[in-house]
């Protein structure tokens, strides 16, 4: 039933008109840089952000969906014993992002990302596939430019073993191309 709701819910966005020219966001792509922490431990991320796969006007507002590809380097200062110090992760996410102004912004999006290490800093993840949540919001500083922060949480979603998950707190940095 709540399947059929949300399923309601969202069919209505499918028949708006979508707008030939994004307003908000980056038109062609572009890329981004995330510095991230918590917890004790750091994240350092480069993504390619595609062009809008999906967009749409909201009365007034837009709504769009975008990929972000990347690869992220993780470090802590110290780890428990057994633990790795250091890994990499590899991320696909698509994101829905909302313009609710042309400066401003609001986005969400959960995809899959792969991790180097099953056992990180203080944190047993049980597996190197990992699900990737986010939430942010942030401004359009110029045409080519914005500036966000973004809340993160990396679990397996309970598919395999412990699932400690990790959280960031990041400062996002975006350019068009």
């Amino acid at each position: 039933m709540k399947k059929i709701a949300l399923l309601a819910a969202l069919l209505p966005l499918a028949v708006l008109p979508a707008h030939a020219e994004p307003t908000g966001g980056f038109a062609n792509g572009g890329w981004s840089a995330q510095y991230g922490k918590l917890d004790g431990h750091n994240r350092l991320t480069l993504n390619y952000e595609t062009a809008p796969l999906w967009h749409t006007g909201l009365g007034g507002t837009r709504l769009e969906l975008v990929g972000e590809l990347g690869a992220s380097y993780w470090w802590a200062s110290n780890a428990l014993p057994g633990y790795a110090k250091n890994m990499w992760q590899l991320n696909a996410i698509p994101m829905f992002r909302w313009w609710p102004t042309e400066r401003l912004y609001v986005e969400a999006g959960i995809g899959a990302t792969l991790v180097s290490e099953k056992r990180f800093h203080d944190k047993d993840i049980s597996s190197t596939f990992q699900f990737g949540d986010h939430i942010g919001a942030g401004f359009k500083i110029s045409n080519n430019t914005r500036l966000g922060v973004r809340v993160s949480h990396f679990s397996n979603g309970g598919l395999k073993g412990k699932n400690q998950g990790l959280n960031q707190l990041q400062l996002n940095f975006a350019m068009s191309f």
